[in-house]
């Protein structure tokens, strides 16, 4: 686990930037390859890509800041786009991304629903490889395992200020494993019949349901709901309840593409 890469002087080269930033290229690049094969749009993905890329990299950091860590923040305005302290929230980065990515295709009369599925399993590869940047960054840690399985982090990590040197549950990992896992989900799927716009309604099921268990790993955000559930399990909840219904809509609703 190294936060930082390497030195520019007195600039760090941080992994955290370094992997997210792949990520989004990557990512990009895989929905080009999809868009390719189905033969409409590719040539629109690389401009789609950089606006909802920087909107979800806004969003995910927004997110974070005023639903999680307002308290600390109101009282530090000046570290709101410290986003090397960790704090990025992936929910917000899709909400954000997704919504900038609709508008580009709105103004440029491109399909929308169609346009979902093709960029569904880019995206959820683009979160795997964010993962892998908060592993390296020791941020959207697990809570401790109150044994000797797990993840011991560097003192200059934020996992190890909150925890100390407690071995903890290894919670991106496994949801940058999950959400490998969905991207083939979501290819296989492909393979199927299946109306516009249901891919997309599946990634967004398949993500907050592995969201929603992995939140009882998580030890970053501790705080409950209604003193039920955590923030992001009700947004889960919120999404997988929306994209079921859109489902199960266009089920019935559309032909199979």
């Amino acid at each position: 686990m190294h936060q930082y890469l390497f030195y520019i002087g007195d600039f760090p080269v941080r992994a955290y930037g370094l992997v997210l930033s792949l990520s989004i290229i990557l990512a990009s690049s895989v929905a080009y390859f999809l868009a390719k094969q189905d033969g409409r749009w590719h040539d629109h993905i690389p401009d789609m890509c950089i606006y909802s890329g920087m909107a979800g990299l806004l969003g995910a950091r927004l997110w974070d800041v005023f639903f999680f860590d307002w308290g600390y923040y109101q009282h530090h305005l000046t570290e709101i786009l410290n986003v090397w302290q960790g704090g990025m929230a992936i929910q917000g980065g899709v909400v954000l991304g997704v919504a900038t990515g609709v508008f580009y295709c709105w103004r440029h009369k491109i399909d929308i629903p169609a346009m979902m599925d093709i960029c569904a399993p880019a995206i959820v590869f683009g979160q795997g490889l964010g993962r892998c940047a908060n592993l390296l960054n020791g941020d959207a840690f697990g809570a401790p395992t109150g044994s000797n399985f797990g993840i011991l982090y560097p003192e200059t990590t934020l996992a190890y200020h909150t925890y100390g040197a407690q071995p903890l549950w290894p919670a991106e990992i496994w949801e940058g494993q999950l959400d490998f896992v969905i991207f083939g989900l979501l290819l296989l799927y492909r393979a199927f019949p299946h109306a516009k716009g249901q891919a997309f309604a599946l990634y967004v099921m398949l993500y907050s349901t592995a969201r929603f268990f992995l939140e009882y790993l998580r030890g970053d955000y501790t705080n409950l709901v209604f003193g039920i559930f955590k923030s992001a399990q009700m947004t889960s909840i919120t999404a997988f309840t929306i994209a079921l219904a859109v489902y199960i809509y266009l089920w019935f609703d559309n032909p199979r593409a």
